[in-house]
């Protein structure tokens, strides 16, 4: 059981947005290739979703600006520009992937107290979101993996998904993905790799 599993590709990470990756909407054709191609069972993405003033919102912090690290519930904390605010714009899937193929979208990033980098739990690794169980309940065997931002919300969630569903196969789409800084993709590459996640593209991906 094959599932593909598109992280965040939101108008918020895209040219545009409140948060852009650089060349983040280049990802939309490649994963609308993957989804068409026939080749997964299940198709799965999740949309960051969060409340207005949430913590992780340099805004939320008065004397804090965006991109400089700060601290939340206690722990440290990237401050963030407002983004993906549930409701808006910014937050909805980008207008042009496929969405009506997409099987299940899982929210994340509710709780105004924690960040949730991973699509599969908060950053405080306590509080899932859910997925994992889906997954598993559908007999997902093979997770490929791609999306917004390769250093944050993508390699969180293709490790999350090795360690909660142990067995599972979990490869990193690459050219399906981009990443906020050059030095921050090699670094999340180079951890996916070291935990045993396979770097492919996505002809590779169609290939089977």
């Amino acid at each position: 059981m094959k599932a593909l599993l598109l992280v965040d590709i939101q108008n918020g990470f895209c040219p545009g947005g409140n948060l852009p990756v650089p060349d983040g909407d280049k990802v939309v054709p490649v994963a609308n290739r993957l989804i068409d191609s026939g080749r997964y069972d299940l198709i799965v993405a999740s949309q960051d979703w969060h409340p207005p003033g949430h913590g992780s919102f340099a805004s939320a912090h008065p004397g804090a600006a965006p991109f400089e690290m700060g601290e939340l519930s206690g722990k440290p904390q990237m401050m963030w520009p407002d983004h993906c605010v549930q409701g808006t714009l910014d937050a909805e899937l980008h207008p042009e992937l496929r969405s009506e193929e997409i099987d299940l979208i899982q929210q994340k990033g509710e709780d105004p107290r924690i960040d949730s980098y991973s699509a599969f739990r908060d950053n405080d690794r306590d509080a899932s979101t859910g997925l994992s169980d889906f997954l598993e309940d559908q007999g997902v065997t093979d997770l490929d993996v791609c999306g917004l931002a390769t250093d944050y919300c993508v390699k969180f969630s293709a490790l999350d998904a090795l360690e909660m569903m142990p067995g599972i196969r979990v490869r990193f789409i690459e050219d399906a993905s981009r990443g906020i800084t050059p030095e921050g993709v090699a670094a999340a590459i180079d951890e996916m790799r070291a935990h045993g996640i396979a770097i492919i593209d996505s002809a590779k991906a169609l290939a089977g």
